[in-house]
């Protein structure tokens, strides 16, 4: 099968440039750049112009998304107050942001790739800033609603529009490390909504904050429309992955083994975290506000941290022999372990399991790196805007399920009983154990009924949406670049056993040079001490009767 290659990319095919061609991809993937490129992009432009122009303005979209997405936690009282809302109707407003976001996200990644994330952002944000405004001057239930309904459509391309933009302009050797950033920056959005925002709800009131909010929706629709590039052309690598539809993602098997446990752990992060993290932290544990906003402030911390955290561990751990798999498996345990010592009330300090909570929120890093892995590059788009879509599904069924149980067991003293909570909170750890032990599980080779084994060109015939006789060119490709990783993996092995050795040659040299000064005796040129008084004595005399035997 006959591959076009662009003169811009030509001059990387040549050895020198050391590259391997990629198993997903029409293109080689280059693994080190000249010197003279490694601080442009894609597209030529010096690194700073499209941080500038490209990931700070979907960022500050990203960093609203999750203002909007877990400031009901903090403003639930207030809104129970004024409009006597019970737990099922905080659970209800609080999830049908969930609701419409997780609507046009399988839409969306459509019109990402038709129109653009420029365009399609700007026009969500819009719709966010006027979403905001109906919400801070509802008047009852019904237009709290319909304004968090909009925000959720307004905010749903914050984090995909972001992603999509990041693959156009940034080269494939820094996507992930650029993904960590924008999704550490847009985590800040939980920080503000937060200490920042109690203060300003304490000025202006929740209507007026939310005001601001629509303003900030507002300009950074502006910002992102007047300052953001157009959409580079598209490549000849974009149109490899065209047969692979969001039906077939959806049947794919290696989906459903990672989609369970990344949908309901990293969900019910987002759904606690949004805003049963605050009625738990005052009904059950019987903290007063500032502590809780206090509680509130350090998962938002440890939310934006983590996003960099896993992604680090990730990648070095990834260059020690450990998968992706196994290192989203160990982060999700422990947010498991986090939920059961809430539920059981174990003894320990209240803000460690719910960081450990907050911190699987930032998950995604992990999830949507392995998803990519099993599709191909043009197709990893709508693989995560797949996976995005149960993520958002799961919270805003977590979020409206807690709220129905918690209300079955009636106020005590204003408060619901911490058993209520409980019992929410244990329901849904069993989904998630559930989903836990389905991605664990031991993995079995798929072979042919007669015993032998499949071949490697069918499955990745299949994930290509090509016949096998059109595959046979990427699984060479496939081949040659997991032999080139190999013997890389061996010479790095053999420089470090060389490097060790040299240190320890170098060290056994210098130990002998060293012991003959630490033990040598007296050097013989150096006077001898002088021997004792008597001695001296004895050989005085001893001359003297010489010297009268041989005068006589």
């Amino acid at each position: 099968m006959a591959i076009a290659v662009s003169p811009a990319r030509a001059s990387y095919l040549c050895p020198s440039f050391g590259h391997a061609a990629h198993q997903d991809g029409a293109m080689p993937r280059i693994l080190s750049k000249p010197a003279a490129v490694r601080a442009k992009t894609t597209d030529g432009d010096p690194a700073w112009r499209v941080v500038a122009t490209v990931l700070l303005p979907f960022a500050a979209g990203y960093y609203l998304s999750y203002v909007f997405r877990t400031i009901n936690a903090l403003i639930s009282g207030l809104l129970a107050t004024e409009f006597g809302l019970s737990a099922a109707d905080l659970g209800l407003l609080t999830a049908v942001l969930f609701l419409t976001f997780g609507a046009v996200q399988l839409p969306l990644g459509a019109w990402l790739d038709r129109f653009g994330p420029r365009r399609v952002q700007a026009a969500l944000l819009s719709i966010a800033a006027i979403g905001a405004t109906i919400f801070a001057c509802a008047p009852n239930l019904l237009w709290l609603i319909l304004g968090r309904a909009l925000i959720g459509l307004g905010v749903a391309g914050a984090l995909m529009g972001g992603l999509k933009a990041i693959v156009l302009w940034w080269p494939a050797e820094r996507v992930a490390l650029a993904n960590g950033w924008l999704i550490t920056l847009g985590a800040l959005g939980a920080v503000t909504a937060t200490v920042p925002a109690e203060m300003l709800i304490a000025s202006i009131g929740w209507r007026g904050l939310f005001l601001l909010l629509a303003a900030l929706a507002a300009i950074a629709a502006v910002l992102i429309q007047r300052f953001v590039p157009e959409r580079p052309a598209r490549g000849p690598d974009e149109a490899i992955g065209a047969g692979t539809t969001i039906r077939a993602i959806y049947r794919d098997a290696r989906f459903w083994r990672l989609a369970p446990l990344s949908a309901t752990t990293i969900g019910s992060a987002w759904a606690l975290q949004g805003l049963w993290a605050g009625p738990w932290l005052a009904d059950v544990e019987g903290l007063p506000r500032h502590d809780v906003v206090m509680h509130l402030l350090w998962m938002a911390v440890a939310l934006c941290a983590s996003a960099l955290i896993i992604g680090i561990a990730g990648d070095r751990l990834r260059r020690r022999g450990v998968s992706l798999s196994t290192t989203f498996a160990i982060a999700t345990s422990l947010a498991l372990l986090a939920q059961l010592a809430l539920v059981l009330r174990w003894p320990i300090p209240t803000w460690l399991p719910w960081i450990a909570i907050a911190g699987i929120g930032a998950g995604t890093v992990l999830s949507y790196a392995i998803v990519a892995e099993l599709f191909p590059k043009s197709a990893s788009g709508r693989a995560s805007g797949a996976l995005n879509l149960l993520h958002i599904g799961c919270a805003f069924l977590v979020q409206l399920g807690t709220g129905f149980v918690v209300d079955i067991w009636p106020m005590e003293a204003g408060r619901h009983p911490p058993v209520a909570y409980q019992t929410a909170f244990g329901i849904n750890l069993t989904l998630q154990v559930a989903s836990f032990l389905w991605f664990v599980r031991p993995r079995r080779r798929p072979v042919f009924a007669n015993g032998l084994q499949v071949h490697p060109i069918h499955p990745l015939a299949a994930t290509l949406g090509v016949p096998c006789a059109n595959a046979t060119p990427y699984l060479k490709a496939r081949l040659d670049w997991c032999s080139r990783e190999r013997i890389a993996e061996h010479q790095t092995s053999a420089w470090r056993s060389a490097a060790l050795l040299s240190v320890v040659t170098m060290a056994a040299i210098v130990w002998s040079l060293a012991m003959p000064l630490l033990t040598c005796p007296t050097p013989p040129h150096l006077p001898r001490p002088k021997a004792n008084t008597n001695e001296n004595a004895g050989a005085v005399a001893e001359q003297a009767l010489l010297h009268r035997r041989q005068q006589f």
